[in-house]
């Protein structure tokens, strides 16, 4: 099956990079864009569309057409619906598009549906173009066990409606649908005793895992410039990462919220019942409440009922999200692990994988990277699989791996940052070090990671040789 590039014109070539951004920060991957100024970020999220229309107005619509004869016929209302539907038009036949692209040129494209409005909006699309029939794009499902009833009971309603069925994920080694079984293996307050271990045991890994099992070469999702910062500049397509993994499409960049229930509206099709109990978007029910709190604004039969600004304002579709929630650094928890920037690109694959027959040897915890230090001389990687440095790295430290007559592993160090900040001298990624027969842990400092260039600092630092 034919893959499609989509961007053009980009150097993705980590070799371009000048030494000192040759690495990505082990403390913190916050990328910082300089085009988020002010308001810039709500107004980019609606530029694509408006430009689009302007030229059609340009090339389509007279003057004579647009002109109001008298000011007493001016329905300022009637304009704005007319405005409101022609800006509907367009970005469904943008997202249409953009799904067209995906699901024609991908044989594996999947959608993690997580059933808030714009989910919705896109499952009705696929179904408008007949892609949840012919199976051209499997819809996913990750259940955390602690969905509201609702969510669950929706998604059996959906599945009734559009005619397909969803793949669901859950953690790992746990029946769907049996949270007696989570409980007794994870226990029920893991999300109160330890919230980023419950996002990596109950998001985090089973959708990496629904990925990977439904073989996934494109991700569709709902993400949208309107959802905040973070997300103000995605576009409707996102390349494969260099080495290999997933293209993403994200039909509704530039849709905002309000797009979304105005689409719902349209065709009147199945969303989640929870909208019209006052919640703007749905997630966990230990920790998403109405916005606001009294439940005054909802969407009911097809319309808002209430001061609907408090769902639609730029950024504020999530705040009734992830509430009372904090990290282990004590700052508010925003993300779920899954879309947060670099993490998301967790899910196109691991670097060095075991079941593709690489030599790397994988370490899952701390006490596995213990043993392996103290049973030197090896070789040890701490990377994050979203670098693209790591990226870079990874057919010549396969090699070593292969040629070197002492073990080579690798060890993930964004998710554990403390302990290989303290253990392992990571302050960026990738990090690699030379373990002695006594156990110290050497940097190696330089930028060059050839075959050669490691195999020189390893026989230098242990004297140990090439197989």
């Amino acid at each position: 099956m034919m893959k499609t590039e989509f961007v053009k014109g980009v150097s993705r070539a980590p070799g371009a990079t000048t030494q000192g951004a040759r690495r990505c920060g082990a403390k913190n991957n916050v990328r910082v864009v300089a085009r988020h100024q002010g308001a810039g970020a709500g107004v980019a999220a609606r530029h694509q569309s408006t430009a689009s229309l302007a030229t059609v107005g340009r090339s389509s619509i007279s003057r004579a057409s647009v002109l109001v004869p008298r000011a007493a016929s001016y329905d300022q209302e009637q304009f704005i619906a007319e405005s409101k539907e022609m800006r509907l038009k367009h970005l469904e036949e943008q997202a249409m598009y953009a799904l067209k692209i995906s699901c024609e040129n991908f044989d594996h494209a999947v959608f993690p549906n997580a059933m808030i409005a714009g989910d919705v909006v896109i499952t009705h699309l696929l179904s408008r173009l007949g892609y949840l029939k012919d199976g051209k794009c499997k819809v996913m499902v990750v259940d955390t066990f602690h969905l509201f009833p609702e969510t669950m009971e929706f998604l059996k309603e959906m599945e009734d409606f559009y005619d397909f069925k969803a793949e669901v994920f859950c953690a790992e080694g746990i029946p769907v649908g049996d949270k007696a079984a989570y409980d007794a293996k994870y226990g029920a307050d893991l999300w109160k005793e330890d919230i980023e271990q419950y996002d990596k045991v109950c998001k985090v890994e089973p959708f990496q895992r629904g990925l990977k099992t439904l073989e996934t070469n494109c991700m569709i999702n709902g993400r949208t410039r309107w959802q905040g910062f973070e997300r103000a500049w995605i576009d409707l397509f996102e390349n494969a990462p260099i080495g290999g993994g997933l293209a993403k499409c994200n039909p509704l960049a530039y849709w905002t919220l309000e797009d979304c229930f105005d689409y719902i509206a349209k065709y009147e099709i199945p969303h989640h019942p929870l909208h019209a109990e006052g919640y703007p978007s749905i997630g966990d029910a230990k920790d998403t409440i109405p916005i606001p709190e009294d439940g005054s604004v909802t969407f009911k039969n097809f319309e808002f009922q209430g001061d609907k600004a408090q769902w639609l304002d730029y950024a504020s579709e999530r705040k009734g999200r992830f509430v009372g929630l904090t990290k282990k650094d004590g700052s508010a928890k925003t993300e779920c692990g899954i879309h947060v920037e670099g993490a998301e690109r967790t899910f196109d694959r691991d670097l060095w994988e075991a079941d593709k027959g690489s030599a790397v040897k994988q370490l899952d915890d701390e006490a596995a990277v213990e043993s392996f230090v103290a049973n030197g001389p090896a070789v040890l990687a701490v990377y994050a699989p979203w670098c693209q440095f790591c990226q870079a790295m990874e057919e010549e430290y396969e090699k070593l791996a292969k040629e070197l007559d002492i073990p080579v592993a690798k060890f993930r160090g964004d998710e554990q940052r403390d302990f290989v900040q303290a253990n392992l001298n990571t302050e960026s990624f990738p990090t690699v070090n030379i373990v002695t027969a006594s156990g110290d842990v050497v940097k190696y400092d330089s930028e060059a990671r050839s075959v050669s260039d490691f195999t020189a600092f390893v026989e230098q630092t242990v004297g140990a040789k090439t197989t």
